[in-house]
């Protein structure tokens, strides 16, 4: 991550509200726009961002008239934001550029936050890329233990609350990514006989995205591991007319292998691995 995985006295937070900790105390980050900015500038990692690709991911493509005083000022306000922590001038690590904490510059053709990350991000990050090794080798009950670790640093949807179209669309992203973990970690349980437990969750999840069929796949298999195969073909079906309702279409071919495999109750649906290293 370059200089912007360095760790700094400033601790930043995107999995939720944007927060800033130093020492344990919150920092105050101005108004909404200017917590925009500082937003899409640790999402670049130390990359330098133009002017116009600043004001692109925080307004949009109809910027205010004094858009360029806007983003003065704001960048303003984050350095002095960085300067209230009192994190100037103190021992603290220093990235490549010599700056100790948080620095703020114009490179001359962008604008580039060194000295600070996202670390609640990397942090996911690591836990998720553990769990996938351990999965790997077979350690199921590890690999969904880092991924509850994982899911414990939200506090909120992604960057909540800012709006700017950059992070509206990572919003999207970040939906997406953490869904997919909590598939993962689903059907790691699954695999571990766990299915009765997951159930109802995984009605709950249908329930929330009705054309997404991984979750169906997912209940499905619980379902006919608890002895509700009546049940398990029912969700098939269900699902089946929403897709075909919403966009005249049958669903996909993992969906349809699994539901063939059941309609001949193929003995390999009940196997279970109950390795708990």
């Amino acid at each position: 991550m370059g200089d912007a995985g360095m760790p700094t006295g400033i601790r930043f937070e995107l999995l939720g509200p944007l927060r800033a900790l130093h020492g344990g105390e919150v920092i105050p980050l101005g108004p909404p726009k200017q917590r925009a900015v500082l937003a899409v500038l640790l999402l670049q990692e130390g990359r330098p961002l133009s002017y116009e690709g600043l004001v692109d991911a925080v307004w949009g493509d109809e910027p205010p008239v004094h858009v360029r005083n806007l983003v003065q000022k704001y960048v303003s306000g984050v350095r002095r934001a960085f300067a209230s922590a009192g994190t100037a001038g103190q021992a603290e690590p220093a990235g490549p550029s010599g700056h100790a904490g948080p620095d703020l510059t114009w490179t001359g053709s962008g604008y580039r936050l060194s000295g600070a990350a996202a670390d609640d991000l990397r942090e996911r990050r690591q836990l998720v890329d553990s769990a996938l090794a351990a999965r790997a080798a077979g350690q199921l009950r590890h690999a969904g233990e880092l991924i509850d670790r994982a899911e414990a640093l939200w506090r909120g949807d992604f960057a909540e609350g800012l709006n700017a179209p950059y992070l509206a669309a990572e919003r999207l992203r970040w939906r997406e990514k953490r869904l997919t973990v909590l598939e993962a970690r689903i059907a790691g349980e699954i695999e571990l006989g766990r299915s009765f437990e997951y159930v109802h969750e995984l009605i709950r999840l249908v329930a929330a995205h009705p054309l997404r069929e991984r979750p169906v796949e997912l209940l499905m298999n619980a379902l006919y591991r608890t002895g509700r195969s009546s049940d398990a073909l029912l969700a098939f079906e269900e699902a089946r007319r929403r897709i075909a309702d919403a966009m005249g279409a049958d669903p996909g071919p993992a969906l349809r292998s699994l539901h063939e495999r059941m309609l001949r109750q193929d003995p390999a649906l009940l196997a279970t691995r109950a390795s708990a290293a």
